[in-house]
């Protein structure tokens, strides 16, 4: 097979992806193995791929590859989310262009056309990571709303709902007024916000006297049902038990007491309306208040905004503020930061509503999923442990649930009514269950289906993502099925911390509550893509890559690379595209390395050079000590680093140390025993670098030998790790030191390469001669000798304690050489200082891990014997 002279990432993706496509290597059915199960966050269905997903599916690619290598059964399931308020929004607008109102068509016709919406934009964000060298398991490729998924859904939510987990009430909800339905505590994002407190003045009747009060929203004043006055505050006895008029509206309105007051905000006197406040509706339900609610579904003003009707409250406070100044209730207005609730999904500022809603009573399921992430018995592990703190504070605070949507994409409640009456209705999977029992509940026998009308309102789209472990694999419905015991537990979980308690937390919730045990067991948690500026990447800001047109640029491989070569801030990781040239720069960097070896020529005639035997015996010891490093950071889900340690084998040791000193004279060829041996070592270095570069390290093993469908790279085996030769790496690190020490003479006397060299060695540091055949290749040393004092008249420099010298041709420029090893005594006594300034510090000495102090020690001998050496010398030539 000819080897192109360039690496050509956009064939080779999509000849290996086909590939791997046709033989099926994603694909898993239970079997005797030890499964390694992942289940992708699931992106909404009419998503694009973004850097974030880039990073958290590249993450997950990486460990799926890695496990299958490690020979387990890897199962990666893939999927897309129904996304209620995203999806719902964009069919709405696209009906709006035909000149469609939704007000005006059946929910079945809306369906229709937001499944249309579904089927021509989804599934476009799983196509896309496929590019990225994704290897799901497609077959088992899910949406939230498929048949089986909304059956497990409806199911479930009966099931609380006989557990008496599940309740309807008349609450103040969070409503989004773009999105017309009400969010969960967790959607609503709180922003600092500079606006205003105005001061408002409110006769009280039958008398001249006025009552100030303190207000940021103004346009409310049309549903104040009271004033309330803490009874302690001494400013407004005289107050007590009569009546105020609201301004505009002349609403009479009861002065009443409570200490929930807070006489220092303000003027310590409270105006109440109970429709748009939490805390005013508490205070009106304890003191028996009217609720007027002012508001419209999408926070225009209704009847009771009088002249206001129709206008949104924005409009409006800008119009009553002026309104309230002309007739002389506006007192004065100043600046005022508070923060404001917005919606997670469309942005738009939230409105306090009074609702009937459906909820979900959450202490009890919180209770094992807090012992599991956090108890003795700790059963779920999540990466950074920071989150922990986070997690805790969420979990022990938690609210109920509101789970219900006024939206018509999703899981329509299985609640049916019968009756007018609150209590009028039953909770049942399918409406002939649901007649039943309201014949049962009523005594009516009469009863038909076309009496009962199911509630319109849907399930919150996370409703359904809670149970994605258990229902990809028919758990909820069939809970003894072979594949959900085979596959459930899953075993790792890559998503951001952004929805930890969206979706995380409620996964481990429903995992205990359904099926007594974890859905997962490490759970890792990503940053947020950052550029270099430190700013979140967002469309708004146009500061985020086209994923495609990255991958089309550098090749998926190189843009991997990239990505988990940024450097972490925090938890965020910079991204600059200059890591994806970097990862290119890689890519070809190895095709290279593979090209210079196979264009050797192999005889089975020649003896194997020493230089070339140690060569083979280093890199064993250092490869077997990297597979170590490795192992240890993916343990601790340090996959950047464990991508840096394997990056730093191929580039510098294989490449750049290994192949130069086995490589044959030029135009000679190579002997046979080494070459078989370097093969062995490119195909290890493939084997751990294919988790990150999964298309280039295929191309490269297919092309070193013909191979079979059944030794592709993607499912040979992981390298075994072995016993760690600490004292030859050692060794190989002093001599490359040397051979540097050589190759800077050379450069600074300008002294070609092809001119061989004679080195004498003052052996101080009783080095071993294991490397003087590969320092003698690599420095074209022709006699390499050890001597027992210095050698005048030659260059020299120094390694620790040890001298070397190199006699050249011409005198010494004694001064030159005085100045140089000047220059190289103060930084050493300064490098020396460093160090000590850390050895005297005792918070680092009994802090820091002793291989960390150890090595401080060592480089402080190191610097010790080195100065004494160049003191000695200096000595010499003065």
């Amino acid at each position: 097979m000819s080897i192109p002279s360039k690496y050509d990432a956009n064939s080779a993706e999509n000849k290996w992806y086909d590939y791997w496509m046709k033989h099926n290597y994603f694909h898993s059915e239970p079997d005797e193995r030890e499964p390694y199960t992942i289940v992708i966050p699931p992106p909404n269905v009419t998503g694009v791929l973004h850097m974030g997903h880039m990073l958290n599916n590249t993450i997950q690619d990486v460990l799926i590859r890695r496990a299958r290598l490690k020979g387990m059964n890897a199962c990666w399931v893939p999927g897309t989310d129904h996304a209620s308020i995203a999806t719902e929004a964009k069919v709405v607008a696209r009906l709006k262009e035909k000149g469609i109102n939704k007000k005006d068509i059946t929910r079945e016709e809306f369906l229709k056309h937001a499944w249309d919406w579904t089927h021509e934009y989804g599934g476009v964000i799983l196509d896309q990571l496929k590019k990225l060298g994704c290897s799901c398991d497609w077959d088992r490729t899910k949406f939230t709303m498929d048949e089986d998924m909304s059956a497990s859904v409806i199911k479930v939510f009966v099931d609380l709902y006989k557990k008496g987990l599940i309740y309807r009430g008349y609450r103040m909800v969070n409503w989004d007024p773009e999105a017309k339905t009400t969010l969960s505590d967790e959607e609503v994002i709180y922003e600092e916000r500079q606006g205003h407190l105005y001061y408002l003045s409110y006769p009280i009747e039958g008398s001249d006297e006025k009552v100030t009060i303190a207000t940021t929203r103004p346009e409310t004043i049309l549903g104040d049902t009271a004033i309330c006055i803490n009874p302690n505050d001494e400013r407004y006895t005289h107050l007590k038990g009569k009546k105020a008029i609201v301004p505009i509206c002349n609403r009479v309105i009861p002065i009443i007491e409570d200490e929930y007051v807070d006489v220092e905000f303000g003027t310590g006197c409270l105006k109440v309306t109970p429709a748009h406040d939490e805390n005013d509706k508490n205070l009106g339900d304890k003191h028996d208040l009217e609720v007027v609610d002012i508001f419209n579904e999408d926070a225009t003003l209704n009847s009771y905004g009088l002249h206001y009707e129709g206008k949104d409250r924005f409009v409006v406070r800008k119009e009553i503020v002026k309104e309230l100044e002309e007739k002389g209730f506006l007192v004065k207005t100043e600046n005022h930061l508070n923060k404001v609730g917005t919606s997670e999904r469309t942005k738009a500022v939230i409105e306090p509503r009074l609702s009937d809603q459906w909820f979900l009573k959450m202490e009890a399921l919180a209770k094992p999923a807090l012992e599991a992430v956090l108890g003795d018995e700790k059963e779920i592990n999540l990466f950074p442990k920071k989150f922990e703190n986070t997690y805790r504070h969420w979990m022990e605070n938690i609210r109920d649930w509101n789970i219900s949507r006024q939206l018509w994409w999703g899981q329509q409640i299985p609640a049916y009514y019968y009756g007018d009456g609150k209590e009028d209705f039953v909770v049942a999977e399918t409406i002939e269950e649901a007649l039943k029992l309201a014949q049962d509940k009523t005594g009516n026998a009469a009863l038909k289906g076309d009496d009962l009308r199911q509630d319109e309102d849907a399930l919150d789209t996370w409703f359904s993502s809670w149970l994605w472990p258990m229902s990809v694999f028919g758990g909820v419905l069939n809970p003894e099925n072979e594949e959900y015991k085979y596959y459930y537990p899953t075993s790792d979980l890559v998503t951001g911390p952004d929805i930890l308690f969206f979706w995380v937390a409620r996964m481990i919730m429903a995992g205990y509550e359904f099926e007594g045990k974890k859905p997962f067991t490490n759970v890792y948690l990503t940053g947020l893509v950052r550029d270099k500026q430190r700013r979140k990447m967002s469309k708004s800001l146009g500061n985020s890559p086209d994923a495609l047109e990255l991958i089309k640029d550098f090749g998926a491989d190189g843009v991997r690379v990239g990505l988990l070569l940024s450097s972490a801030a925090g938890n965020d990781l910079l991204f600059d595209e200059s890591l994806c040239q970097q990862g290119k720069n890689f890519a070809n960097k190895i095709w290279n390395a593979f090209r210079l070896v196979k264009g050797w020529e192999v005889s089975e005639a020649i003896e194997q050079p020493e230089a070339s035997k140690v060569a083979i015996e280093w890199y064993q010891a250092k490869f077997n000590q990297t597979l170590n490093e490795i192992e240890d950071h993916f343990s601790k889900y340090r996959i950047s680093d464990a991508l840096m340690a394997t990056y730093k084998l191929v580039w510098d040791d294989f490449c750049s140390w290994l192949l130069e000193m086995v490589k044959p004279a030029y135009q000679k060829p190579i002997d046979a025993q080494t070459f078989r041996s370097v093969i062995k070592f490119l195909e290890d270095n493939l084997r751990i670098l294919h988790p990150f570069m999964p298309f280039l390290t295929e191309e490269i093993w297919q092309h070193i030998e013909e191979r079979s469908e059944d030794q592709a790279l993607i499912i040979a085996e992981w390298p075994k790790q072995e016993a760690v030769n600490v004292d030859l790496i050692n060794e190989f690190a002093f001599a490359a030191e040397v051979v540097s020490g050589i190759r800077t003479i050379r450069k600074e006397k300008n002294i070609p390469f092809k001119d061989e060299l004679a080195l004498s060695v003052l052996n101080n540091e009783k080095v071993s001669a294991k490397f003087d055949a590969v320092i003698a290749k690599l420095g074209n040393i022709e006699a390499l000798s050890y001597v027992e004092d210095k050698v005048e008249g030659a260059l020299s420099f120094r390694i620790k304690s040890n001298e070397y010298f190199i006699p050249v041709s011409g005198a010494i420029n004694v001064e030159e050489e005085i100045e140089k090893l000047e220059t190289e005594l103060k930084y050493t006594e300064g490098f020396l200082k460093s160090v000590r300034g850390k050895l005297s510090n005792d918070k680092f000495v009994s802090g820091a891990p002793e291989k960390v102090v150890a090595m401080e020690r060592k480089k402080e001998a190191d610097a010790v014997a080195k100065i004494a050496t160049i003191k000695e010398s200096l000595a010499s030539l003065k």
